[in-house]
């Protein structure tokens, strides 16, 4: 019973605030705060869009900080380059 008295309270609030909604229609400047409304509404949409692209992002800088710094830890590994014998001195004449 407990759960009808809830669904019937939710219920009346829908119907009460889709009324005040379209009663804000008539109130002089009324449309343009819904208006206002609805474009904030589309932008923060856009936002959290852009958001929940961050965090592609993060992980794939989190990745190259590991790479970079496991890098880091390794001494560079150099080819060893051939020498080239010195030049011969000439003897000198005795």
């Amino acid at each position: 019973m407990a759960k009808t008295q809830q669904k019937d309270i939710i219920a009346r609030v829908q119907d009460l605030g889709s009324e005040a909604l379209h009663r804000l229609q008539d109130v002089p400047g009324g449309t343009r705060l819904l208006d206002m409304a609805n474009d904030t509404k589309t932008r923060l949409d856009d936002v959290q869009k852009r958001l929940r692209g961050l965090d592609a992002l993060e992980q794939r800088v989190a990745r190259l900080e590991q790479r970079l710094a496991a890098q880091s830890k390794k001494p560079a590994a150099r080819k060893a380059s051939a020498r080239k014998p010195a030049p011969k001195k000439p003897a000198k004449p005795s």
